[in-house]
């Protein structure tokens, strides 16, 4: 292939004369010039091809604390980009204009696996970030560009709703130092009505993240009025979280804002935010976060030995830090779950567009 058809991998040929792809549980079946649900995975003659290889909606950078990663090398920058397309139909996407985007013509910078990891480099990023849509649906790029980075030294994060195949599940996430995973509720109701997708391969994809890799993954659900915010609903997910994935894996509860298919909802109540915080900590949850909101108390990282607040946050702002090196409560000696280490002070809640220039 040549141009902007890059050869994709996960499919296989049907007895019909249709491919179908392998890559998430969509298993979407084409013919010659077809497009999948994405978009951008598409039939060219007899194989599949990726269309946004080597293609960006932009390129910035962020600090950690954004994704949201709060047991991740806090207070780092971390060098962000995303492409156009998505696997999911969210209709209360916050990105929309990319994610359900189908005009490559938004896809204006280009950059080589290298070139992104040259610049992440020499900018001190700690780590780079497939974000802004799913990096699912460009595995192949995001894969060579984690590669690239870790030839140099520098993490990998995927921002990603877990919506993807057994078999590229494997391959994807062992290029991954880190993984936020928008678990968006926990009904099958809501994930068929509001996202087209199913529940079910989102919990396959958490156990797997868990039991089978070293990946260090966080839990974000956007809480939405009256759509996944009851009680019940999230007592149920916080007891699921705590049996299956263990009681250190942070959750972060996040804000809702009216936009896309959804701009009729109201906005998430701070109140549903500390609520949720409270529910999943009573269900022993550690480490339970509030975001899109100023919060102290729900932005900072507690010590589950003795109590204390070792970062203390104002949404991306952190306040006070006393973690040693390895990651310890400075008064107790507790370790808290997580990557960290020398802690050089913070990026703060700047985001600052970046540059890459075309490579090979």
């Amino acid at each position: 292939m040549s141009g902007d058809h890059y050869p994709g991998r996960w499919w296989h040929l049907m007895d019909d004369g249709r491919i179908q792809c392998d890559l998430c549980p969509r298993f979407c079946h084409l013919r010659d010039g077809q497009r999948g649900a994405c978009f951008v995975r598409q039939r060219v003659g007899s194989s599949m091809a990726l269309t946004t290889y080597g293609r960006s909606s932009g390129f910035c950078i962020d600090p950690i604390e954004k994704k949201p990663l709060s047991h991740f090398f806090p207070g780092s920058s971390i060098f962000s980009f995303g492409t156009a397309g998505c696997n999911l139909a969210c209709k209360f996407c916050q990105n929309w204009d990319i994610s359900r985007s189908q005009d490559m013509d938004r896809l204006m910078d280009r950059a080589s696996p290298e070139e992104i990891a040259r610049v992440a480099a020499e900018h001190g990023c700690k780590s780079v970030a497939f974000t802004y849509n799913d990096p699912v649906i460009f595995a192949e790029y995001a894969m060579d560009v984690a590669d690239a980075c870790h030839a140099r030294g520098v993490q990998t994060v995927a921002v990603t709703a877990g919506y993807i195949g057994a078999a590229a599940r494997r391959e994807f996430f062992a290029k991954m130092d880190a993984a936020n995973v928008d678990l968006k509720a926990f009904t099958e109701d809501f994930y068929f009505k509001l996202t087209g997708a199913h529940l079910q391969p989102v919990l396959d994809t958490l156990t797997f993240l868990k039991h089978e890799t070293d990946c260090w993954f966080e839990l974000t659900t956007l809480l939405i009025p009256g759509k996944n915010d009851s009680v019940a609903e999230l007592a149920a997910m916080s007891r699921w979280i705590a049996r299956e994935l263990g009681r250190d894996v942070p959750i972060h509860f996040t804000a809702f804002h009216p936009d896309h298919k959804l701009d009729d909802v109201s906005p998430t109540p701070a109140a549903t935010l500390r609520q949720a915080r409270k529910i999943a900590l009573d269900e022993g949850i550690r480490h339970v976060y509030t975001g899109n909101v100023h919060d102290t108390e729900g932005g900072t990282t507690f010590c589950p030995g003795c109590g204390k607040g070792v970062i203390v946050r104002d949404w991306h702002r952190i306040l006070a830090y006393d973690l040693t090196d390895e990651g310890h409560c400075d008064r107790c000696g507790t370790p808290i779950a997580g990557r960290f280490g020398k802690y050089e002070g913070q990026f703060g809640r700047r985001r600052i567009p970046a540059r890459v220039r075309m490579g090979a």
